[in-house]
């Protein structure tokens, strides 16, 4: 694979990994309509490890902040306005947190096989991108989005938990569905994307060392793949943290109706190319 590739798929999945139009179905489409080979397992985790980083060095200071409340001390506590102010009047965040990870941890362990034999068509894909997008417009356009992260309760932080289990279908998008979910209980725009970039930590996490495990039964990279590798991980990394700021901050004043165009959009020619072209439904199979 050679460096144009390479950065490539890195830019698209730093992109559609948190933008809610699903990675997924854009790094197949990307590979069809170029004509690329499956980069392979390595690749991914390679991605996936850039993507995680991108997480980590943008949240960092707000995860201090919720492992300190859960025990019991109040670290790097923010000034009035700060967007983390709210974390402060819910300590038990990191409980919820953790409990609301475990419905997609059990899809993805149980229903990984299921997903990869039978639910990677076009039609899938296509119909996910068009029926998440009609959640998204529906949840977005719904009044009273003023709730912050101190109004989040248990049973709330479940439901956007088993909303995530819901994106293991390629085409649905972790991050558009669980915002959707974060929207339905009336939290605010970036409120509910930013629940969702924390819930996300532990499940890229997860399928990068998922995926680790499934490479070293594969075979190891060559001394020049792991030159791709160490640059998918960097282009994966920076490009990502840029999405979660300017997304971040688009949400402060804007809604999620570009997002539900585009997803409306791409799931039509999906699901047209679909219905004509024998070599998109092969490259699903």
């Amino acid at each position: 694979m050679d460096l144009v590739q390479v950065v490539i798929l890195a830019l698209v999945q730093a992109f559609t990994e948190f933008l809610p139009i699903s990675s997924s179905a854009h790094l197949v489409l990307v590979r069809w309509v170029l004509g690329w080979q499956d980069p392979g397992l390595f690749f991914d985790v390679a991605l996936h490890f850039g993507t995680l980083l991108a997480l980590t060095s943008h949240f960092l200071p707000t995860w201090c902040r919720i492992l300190g409340l859960a025990a019991g001390k109040r670290i790097l506590e923010p000034g009035p306005g700060h967007s983390d102010r709210d974390l402060f009047a819910n300590p038990r965040l990191l409980w919820f947190l953790v409990a609301a990870t475990i419905p997609a941890a059990v899809a993805g362990l149980s229903l990984q096989d299921v997903v990869e034999s039978h639910l990677r068509s076009p039609l899938v894909i296509g119909s996910m991108l068009v029926v998440v997008g009609c959640v998204i417009w529906w949840a977005d356009r719904r009044g009273q989005l003023e709730k912050g992260l101190d109004s989040l309760s248990f049973a709330g932080a479940m439901l956007i938990g088993c909303a995530q289990a819901v994106a293991l279908v390629p085409g649905t998008s972790r991050a558009g569905i669980t915002i959707a979910a974060g929207l339905f209980l009336g939290l605010k725009r970036r409120t509910a994307a930013r629940f969702s970039f924390l819930l996300a930590m532990p499940v890229v996490l997860g399928a990068a060392f998922k995926t680790g495990f499934d490479t070293v039964e594969g075979g190891m990279p060559t001394s020049t793949e792991y030159v791709s590798l160490a640059i998918g991980v960097a282009v994966s990394a920076v490009a990502g943290y840029a999405v979660i700021a300017l997304f971040l901050r688009y949400l402060q004043s804007a809604t999620m109706a570009p997002f539900v165009y585009y997803r409306w959009a791409v799931g039509t020619i999906v699901l047209g190319i679909a219905s004509i072209s024998g070599p998109l439904a092969i490259l699903f199979d």
